[in-house]
């Protein structure tokens, strides 16, 4: 039996973008480059799309045309905003494995703003994956046949509405099983908490509907996977695939397959995409491999096996507790210092979901006098986010219950950019690193003062003060910042709003 390879990349940086400009501005921790997109374009996205191969024919190959790969909408845009030589081979990566692979593209599509989407409510999660399936389908001229999870998170619901989206697939975690058997079998084995599924085989996951509806989940290598983004296997090409040999057992199983961060290759690790791609051309096929995606292996190996996810409010790769790293400190981080918490994820997300809540109410009120059904054409906005040049006036006539006038039209887009932020706002990284303060959590805040923003634009009431309440619950571990509604206010309010509001103090 040849085994079959597939390594998978999930390529993703969080939007960067200032909400009110829609620019990124300098990150100086990014230094000597502008911005953290700027840095890791250099050092992976483009190194992958130009990878050398060191056989002394200085052969230039693009690594996307042999790994299995998703990348994040919102960066897609970006790439292809500003460097338009990478997007492009990015997108002749995927139509090159579509025509050798029979039909099966190496790109999957992602959850539009990378939100954990079992944490999401029914509206949103389904937002979510369609923004998703609609951004890829334009971007790659063909439907996807899977959709990347952001951190992997899972829950029966999420896999509910994939399949709802007619989505064949999905990636997950060896970990995030609870039980296997064969098709047609009674009995269920329990998977062991240390191994997790076996990664060597496709499973069917059913509906728990009992429709017999079902999708085919693959559970990746995790001690390949560990290896390649925490123990320094791609320090050698040859040590790479040795492990993979070592997951073959001699040949006698059908697949090894391994998913980590994309950016392992090249940012994470100096050279990685060198090992890549020296690993996918010479080495694997060398050692009795053959490279492949998981949709072509798919067609040849339909499951005969059954597996059921781990039950309660979900998992995910990145957390060994759930989703706690998204709702509470669970003792997940990146290194804090000694005597950190993250008791402030809880609050933060608290205030999130009490803003989120009070603008869908206002939009659900106010869209509903202009547009005929105003969720489906939520639904439909990103067709203007893919295109900003598309037709505002073609879409508007699609979706618009009523002849609009100019000030209805633009209220109406200003209604839809009041939803899109309001879950841009839930962009998982804010939640995953250390403190409030940092980076990614002040970005998610600012797309949350956005939403604020738009709210007054709209002539609403915007909750600010009942925001900041909660907000105020998030302590930082940094004493000069203070809580959540501290740097609320100093990162995110404009300057004229902080001057108003130090005015209203002093004539108070």
């Amino acid at each position: 039996m040849t085994t079959a390879l597939v390594i998978h990349g999930h390529f993703y940086q969080p939007p960067r973008e200032n909400p009110r400009t829609e620019r990124v501005e300098c990150e100086p921790s990014a230094h000597p480059f502008h911005d953290w997109n700027e840095r890791i374009h250099s050092e992976c996205y483009h190194p992958n799309a130009y990878a050398r191969i060191g056989d002394g024919q200085r052969r230039i190959v693009n690594n996307y045309a042999r790994m299995s790969f998703n990348f994040g909408p919102t960066l897609l845009s970006w790439l292809a905003r500003f460097h338009p030589d990478t997007y492009a081979r990015i997108l002749e990566a995927d139509r090159a494995s579509a025509v050798a692979r029979g039909g099966h593209g190496n790109a999957l599509a992602q959850g539009y703003n990378h939100v954990i989407l079992p944490l999401c409510n029914e509206r949103d999660l389904r937002t979510q994956v369609r923004w998703g399936i609609r951004d890829f389908s334009a971007r790659f001229r063909r439907a996807p046949e899977a959709l990347w999870l952001p951190e992997t998170a899972c829950d029966a619901r999420t896999l509910g509405v994939l399949m709802d989206e007619g989505l064949r697939y999905v990636i997950l975690s060896p970990h995030q099983a609870a039980r296997v058997r064969p098709l047609g079998a009674q009995a269920w084995q329990q998977v062991a908490s240390g191994d997790g599924a076996d990664p060597t085989v496709p499973y069917k996951y059913f509906h728990p509907d009992g429709s017999g509806r079902s999708i085919a989940l693959f559970f990746y290598d995790g001690r390949i996977s560990q290896g390649i983004a925490f123990e320094g296997l791609l320090s050698s090409s040859r040590s790479l695939i040795e492990r993979c040999v070592s997951a073959a057992r001699g040949g006698e199983v059908p697949l090894v397959n391994v998913a980590t961060d994309g950016e392992s290759y090249g940012h994470h690790f100096r050279f990685g995409d060198l090992c890549l791609a020296y690993a996918l051309e010479e080495e694997a096929a060398a050692h009795g491999f053959r490279v492949t995606n998981y949709g072509e292996f798919l067609d040849e190996h339909p499951p005969l096996w059954e597996a059921d996810i781990k039950a309660g409010e979900g998992t995910a790769w990145s957390c060994v507790h759930g989703l706690g790293r998204w709702t509470r400190d669970c003792g997940c981080q990146t290194g804090a210092p000694e005597g950190w918490n993250q008791r402030w994820r809880t609050p933060l997300r608290a205030a999130l979901d009490f803003l989120r809540d009070d603008a869908a109410d206002k939009f659900e009120d106010a869209a509903g006098e202009l547009l005929g059904n105003h969720w489906e054409a939520r639904d439909d906005y990103v067709e203007l986010l893919i295109a900003p040049s598309a037709s505002r006036t073609e879409f508007l006539a699609r979706h618009a219950s009523k002849v609009l006038s100019e000030g209805e039209r633009a209220r109406a887009l200003r209604l839809l950019e009041l939803q899109r932020h309001a879950m841009t706002m839930y962009t998982s990284c804010g939640w995953f690193f250390n403190d409030i303060s940092g980076l990614e959590t002040v970005q998610v805040l600012r797309y949350a003062g956005r939403v604020l923003e738009l709210l007054d634009e709209l002539g609403f009431d915007a909750p600010r003060e009942p925001f900041l309440e909660i907000l105020a619950g998030a302590q930082s571990n940094v004493a000069a910042a203070g809580n959540g509604a501290d740097i609320f206010r100093r990162h995110v309010m404009r300057a004229d709003d902080v001057a108003l509001a130090d005015t209203a103090l002093v004539l108070s």
